[in-house]
């Protein structure tokens, strides 16, 4: 059920609903377009003035954070969709369908990856943290690694082994995912899931704004020697041959 859907709101607030819908979807046919997304551009393209649109968003940032949130959900319904593609049981497998799945939606979608990921957090308010935390991607990879480590049970750092940086970001994490269900002194499992977003993302971002070489980009090996590299960490040392394989299926479609 969709917000629109839910029967509790008033007709004033579903028209607000509309109309935030109504501004996500010209954003993303304005970035499809290649056009600029900004308050005026939005406004121009919904038959609005500037100033009527400042009554749904406060702020340009406030827009971006908006669109970028919503663009994550939905792109996330397709790395999932890859995932449940799966046996459910077959945990590593899945989470190999997900991140391959986004890799390939952001190279397709250039513009729309660079505003859900390459989007600066120029501040730490409350609201933008919020956002980020509940970002629908990361509780996805999270979950799916999580997913791993419950039915392998690998080795994750002890907590007094870390950085006291890291040991306070990891007691109290600012990242999406459902740390409450992992136990205190597992905590380190957190960090296993920022080494491998650092890791995935890093190269992924790369390879989309083409600083790096086109055939390595092209051939998908640098994305493959992170999955070799991770796989490991995460207890999947004997699966390599069948991830590489579904990696390159996938790859290949």
């Amino acid at each position: 059920m969709t917000q629109l859907d839910d029967p509790s709101l008033t007709r004033r607030e579903r028209q607000r609903e509309a109309t935030f819908a109504e501004i996500v979807a010209t954003s993303r046919e304005l970035l499809s377009e290649g056009a600029e997304v900004s308050l005026r551009a939005v406004a121009q393209r919904m038959g609005m003035t500037a100033p009527a649109l400042y009554r749904y968003v406060d702020s340009y940032q406030e827009l971006v954070d908006l669109v970028a949130f919503e663009i994550d959900k939905s792109a996330t319904e397709r790395f999932a969709a890859a995932a449940d593609a799966l046996d459910p049981d077959d945990a590593p497998g899945r989470l190999i369908a997900a991140v391959t799945e986004f890799r390939m939606w952001a190279h397709e979608n250039r513009s729309e990856f660079a505003m859900v990921f390459a989007n600066p957090v120029a501040d730490a308010s409350c609201v933008r943290r919020e956002l980020l935390t509940a970002a629908s991607s990361g509780h996805l990879m999270t979950d799916l690694i999580y997913d791993i480590w419950a039915q392998r049970g690998f080795d994750v750092p002890a907590l007094d082994s870390l950085p006291p940086a890291v040991r306070e970001a990891l007691l109290e994490p600012l990242i999406p995912a459902q740390v409450e269900r992992i136990p205190l002194e597992s905590r380190g499992l957190v960090w296993v899931y920022m080494q491998g977003w650092t890791q995935l993302y890093g190269v992924v971002v790369l390879e989309v704004m083409g600083h790096m070489d086109p055939r390595v980009i092209e051939s998908g090996e640098m994305y493959l020697d992170i999955v070799r590299s991770f796989a490991p960490v995460i207890g999947l040392a004997d699966e390599l041959p069948r991830l590489e394989t579904l990696v390159r299926e996938r790859l290949g479609r």
